[in-house]
């Protein structure tokens, strides 16, 4: 099973199951080992929402119930992955699809062009030796709050942000901490030294978007890469085992709004810390996170304002969750988690509609019907609150049923 695709099952594992496969279908092919690997999954969601509508809020922020089917957080993963060992290094490739299970539009025929979405997030390379590290060139999951998703518990289920087409949704992102991404990058791995190890990268710049005071203008350049890294020591003692880490985000970003002239160049950058731990069934995870011009739910969403005099200002952001997990005797895992994202009005920006805070309480019950699958159920309630006066609040009730399978 390629790299990422284990980590993800390794998240999964620590939040909820341990029923995923450890390898995927391993096929030896002269001087390569290939491994065929990935997931299905499926739920159907129904939601139900009450309240304003907010800038940036997760909660829709309409009067109506929906139901939708579609993939959980976790899209599905078909990964082709290669494996050698030439001139003293291990040398690999991943290429990954994710074809999307859902229609294009909710209640659309198929035959009306609505045949969903495909997504290419992985195709890279790796290559180094245990002595001193790996080095990966390619397109992969980035390295800031990479940790804060492979843990949270909705991994393996829905969480908050089903469309109303069901396409995907977005588990806790926004709502405790911001998607990592899946990012062109150069990085460096350390060896692992009795459980620590670090990554350091530069990856693809990502402009400043959904700026709620102003609108960005014509082509912005990305004169720099982002700068990202990460530190994790990874425990066991007794019959205590667990993870800590931190990891980080720094880049220029230039910011335009209609009628400027030329884009400014500002700095946004972000950084995080967590803990999981798992004894005798039970596992916990603790995560917070802290920026200024990163923005919220997507990096560089939000992230800057106008303020009165018509400069562009960073909005801080930050936030975390809590999540608990209990193995109970039937080997199904049930799990709660509570987390909430802030984005502050920038300096001198006057009160408007986006949001203030994005907050999701979960409750899953995940079962693991045979080795390789999951059933799964899940109820969230997301509250969004705005930055206008009597701060304005919008309410969704999610409650969703499915299953995901690894290969």
């Amino acid at each position: 099973m390629n790299k990422n695709i284990k980590l993800a099952v390794a998240g999964a594992v620590l939040a909820l199951s341990a029923t995923a496969a450890n390898a995927g279908i391993i096929i030896p092919a002269g001087d390569w080992t290939l491994d065929v690997s990935g997931n299905v999954n499926m739920y159907t969601t129904w939601g139900k929402s009450s309240g304003a509508a907010i800038n940036g809020g997760l909660s829709s922020g309409t009067t109506n119930t929906n139901n939708a089917f579609g993939n959980g957080l976790l899209p599905n993963f078909l990964s082709f992955s290669g494996s050698t060992r030439q001139n003293d290094l291990d040398v690999a490739f991943t290429i990954s699809l994710q074809p999307s299970v859902a229609n294009g539009s909710a209640g659309s025929q198929v035959g009306l062009g609505n045949n969903g979405g495909l997504n290419n997030r992985q195709s890279f390379i790796t290559f180094g030796d245990k002595s001193w590290g790996s080095v990966k060139v390619g397109k992969d999951l980035g390295i800031f709050a990479s940790d804060a998703i492979l843990n949270d518990m909705t991994l393996l289920g829905v969480g908050a942000g089903a469309t109303s087409s069901g396409i995907d949704s977005i588990g806790r992102i926004g709502a405790g901490y911001i998607y990592a991404d899946w990012k062109p990058q150069i990085a460096y791995t350390t060896p692992n030294f009795s459980g620590f190890q670090a990554t350091a990268g530069i990856s693809q710049q990502w402009a400043e978007t959904g700026l709620s005071t102003a609108s960005l203008t014509g082509t912005i350049a990305h004169a720099t890469p982002a700068y990202e890294g990460k530190a994790s020591y990874s425990f066991a003692a007794n019959d205590v085992t667990g993870k800590v880490w931190v990891s980080g985000i720094y880049q220029s970003t230039p910011v335009a709004y209609s009628g400027a002239v030329a884009p400014t160049d500002k700095v946004a950058y972000a950084g995080d810390i967590g803990i999981n731990a798992n004894v005798a069934g039970f596992g916990l995870t603790a995560y917070g996170y802290s920026g200024s011009g990163i923005g919220s739910t997507l990096q560089f969403l939000n992230g800057y304002a106008k303020n009165a005099a018509g400069a562009a200002v960073a909005r801080d952001s930050y936030g975390g969750y809590l999540q608990a997990t209990y193995v109970l005797p039937t080997k199904t895992k049930v799990g709660i988690s509570w987390g909430e994202s802030k984005l502050d009005l920038a300096d001198g920006e006057a009160a408007n509609n986006i949001f203030d805070t994005n907050r999701m309480t979960t409750v899953g019950l995940y079962h693991p019907l045979t080795k390789h699958l999951n059933l799964v159920a899940e109820y969230s309630n997301v509250q969004s609150t705005s930055h206008l006066a009597n701060s304005p609040e919008s309410s969704t009730n999610l409650g969703s049923l499915g299953a995901i399978l690894f290969f």
